[in-house]
């Protein structure tokens, strides 16, 4: 079942002077095409400026498109009847978490949306514990979320989204403003959720380490997707990612060095356990041949 369905989505903004007169329109998005299945975990790449920001906010009605459909659990956004649904099916998080919160109580701020909904009181709280749970903050939840750290943070952001129970989690860029063990904190707790939830996952990332273990990735530039594919047919094509301001995994881009030096290497390489098995099977053989 489609989760998630983009067909042929154009978003386009006025442009303005300095005095506010519209000088022409901008077009953010070009006629994009994008299908996720429901449980699936989904990565959109693209440097500053490519639109993948824009497209993470038509998924939740944040935006409303210029042209074509956007669809979320098969519900039109441009329907208004069908926003509320779309906001239910689709929970959004941010990259700074600290525009997300805003409860002085951890347990308060994830009841608010669930609360919003019109949701009893007694499940409401339900939700909440489970929620936290879920994110392992729960023996946080009498916490003022100021004295949190920003991973910490971030996975209360995401409690709040999931406590209002939706079929779809977008991502926009969530780990930007994270220090290393704050990013690993809040990926394992994504991937914890799809384990136990099933739900799908949309991910908005500019760290290519984030997302090798990605069913499907998108890669947009200039409002256009350019690539897609598996995590291991993209970073296949380094040269080609290069063209559109993209690195990849260090350990691919280390296993391509590795190959234009002459070792026998596949490409797409994504973790450091493949290269390491590749490298000591090359070894191997090159000792074996020597006796």
């Amino acid at each position: 079942m489609k989760m998630i369905q983009a067909e042929e989505l154009v978003y386009e903004y006025e442009k303005r002077d300095d005095e506010g007169n519209v000088i022409g329109m901008n077009r953010a998005i070009d006629e994009v095409n994008i299908d996720v299945q429901q449980g699936q975990f989904v990565a959109i790449l693209g440097h500053n400026g490519s639109g993948k920001s824009t497209l993470a906010k038509h998924i939740n009605a944040i935006l409303i498109p210029t042209g074509g459909t956007m669809w979320v659990n098969g519900r039109d956004t441009k329907d208004p009847n069908e926003l509320m649904n779309v906001r239910q099916s689709a929970g959004m998080v941010f990259q700074n978490p600290d525009n997300q919160i805003i409860g002085t109580v951890v347990e308060e701020d994830v009841g608010f949306g669930p609360e919003n909904l019109g949701v009893p009181t007694e499940e409401i709280w339900t939700r909440v514990e489970e929620s936290l749970k879920a994110v392992g903050m729960l023996e946080y939840r009498t916490n003022s979320p100021n004295k949190l750290s920003g991973g910490q943070k971030q996975r209360v952001a995401i409690a709040g989204v999931i406590a209002m129970t939706p079929q779809c989690i977008v991502l926009d860029e969530p780990t930007a403003m994270l220090d290393p063990n704050g990013r690993k904190e809040v990926l394992q707790t994504v991937q914890e959720l799809r384990r136990q939830k099933k739900v799908t996952v949309i991910l908005i990332t500019h760290y290519m380490e984030e997302v090798i273990d990605a069913d499907h990735v998108y890669v947009m530039d200039s409002g256009h997707v350019v690539m897609q594919g598996t995590p291991r047919e993209i970073f296949s094509q380094v040269d080609e990612l290069k063209k559109y301001h993209l690195d990849v995994p260090q350990v691919t881009m280390l296993a391509e060095e590795l190959r234009k030096r002459g070792l026998e290497l596949p490409k797409g390489i994504l973790r450091r356990e493949e290269l390491v098995r590749y490298i000591t099977e090359l070894w191997r053989m090159q000792n074996v041949n020597r006796t």
